[in-house]
């Protein structure tokens, strides 16, 4: 398992458009999206946009397929996310970009298009970067934690070896905060911290710092596509990857407060220098139901109905 990830954390994130914006956000959470950038099919993904239902859903819910043209697509902060840019850790500290978030479209996307996050390096602090994409509603507490994950045991390009995670997690918006909370899906192809890997870790936290935490591996090579869910009714959480059950953690294990969603693709440090290589996550879909206990067919179930009705975002989770 990894050694404590959040304790020298500091969030500096920057949203990439304006606070002009939040009348968008407003409607929007009344009810029901290859590098990133315009092409030439723009106008034509702009005017289906327009045409497509709108974001109203059931009640509680958040999905989002990351139908989006770019980083710079006013409609990705408009509906709640933000790309780190800041400084801090965990992992290589300050080498965080917005450049590894991208919305390229994909054939193995049910939506079409992927959240894609690219961390790269060449062995030095100078020429790596991390990425991290996170909510910036902080209205996630019990519920139903779910997203379709493109796992990568090698690099895009360049020379393997190097310890990189890959992340879902729920998690506090201040690590120093009394009630403290953090659900950690993080895998690791090449292991880190005297692992050898491939490991997929499952923590449950109590505190950053000092750290408190219960976790469990699943020492398994997951290379390709899998729907993590993370589960927390009733006085415990349960994580579980394509329905199966890995870990139950409670007691004071188990969220106290209200957590922001994060996808992050980082490296533990930097093993060797020679060449640039590049490590890509993706994310296909993202879906969350407050308060209830969701089984992975019927997330399946729900996200494919969105699909089918080419809804690309909704989100009516109450405010807090």
């Amino acid at each position: 398992m990894s050694q404590p990830l959040r304790t020298s954390r500091r969030r500096a994130w920057t949203a990439l458009t304006l606070p002009a914006l939040l009348c968008v956000l407003a409607a929007c959470s009344a009810g029901p999206a290859a590098g990133g950038g315009a092409d030439a099919a723009a106008p034509a993904r702009e005017s289906a946009r327009e045409s497509s239902p709108t974001p109203t859903g059931p009640p509680g819910t958040l999905f989002d397929n990351f139908n989006y043209t770019g980083a710079d697509d006013p409609s990705l902060a408009a509906h709640g996310w933000e790309i780190r840019t800041g400084a801090g850790g965990p992992g290589i500290k300050n080498t965080w970009s917005a450049d590894g978030a991208a919305f390229p479209s994909d054939p193995a996307a049910e939506g079409g298009r992927v959240l894609r996050l690219r961390s790269s390096t060449d062995g030095t602090e100078q020429g790596t970067t991390q990425a991290e994409v996170q909510t910036t509603s902080r209205n996630f507490l019990t519920g139903t934690f779910a997203a379709r994950v493109r796992l990568s045991d090698r690099p895009t390009s360049g020379r393997d070896g190097d310890h990189v995670v890959q992340t879902f997690f729920p998690i506090s918006p201040s690590d120093s905060s009394e009630n403290y909370s953090e659900l950690d899906f993080e895998y690791l192809p090449n292991g880190g911290w005297g692992s050898a890997g491939p490991q997929l870790d499952n923590v449950s936290w109590y505190k950053a710092d000092p750290p408190d935490r219960v976790h469990d591996t699943l020492e398994r090579r997951l290379d390709g596509w899998h729907t993590m869910m993370i589960t927390t009714m009733g006085g415990k959480v349960t994580y579980s990857l394509d329905g199966e059950e890995l870990f139950t953690s409670s007691g004071k294990y188990v969220p106290r407060e209200q957590m922001d969603i994060h996808f992050s693709n980082w490296l533990i440090d930097l093993p060797f220098t020679g060449g640039p290589r590049t490590w890509d996550m993706k994310v296909d879909w993202v879906y969350y139901k407050a308060d209830e206990a969701v089984s992975l067919a019927d997330v399946q179930k729900t996200v494919d109905g969105f699909h089918s009705t080419g809804t690309d975002y909704i989100n009516t989770v109450p405010k807090p």
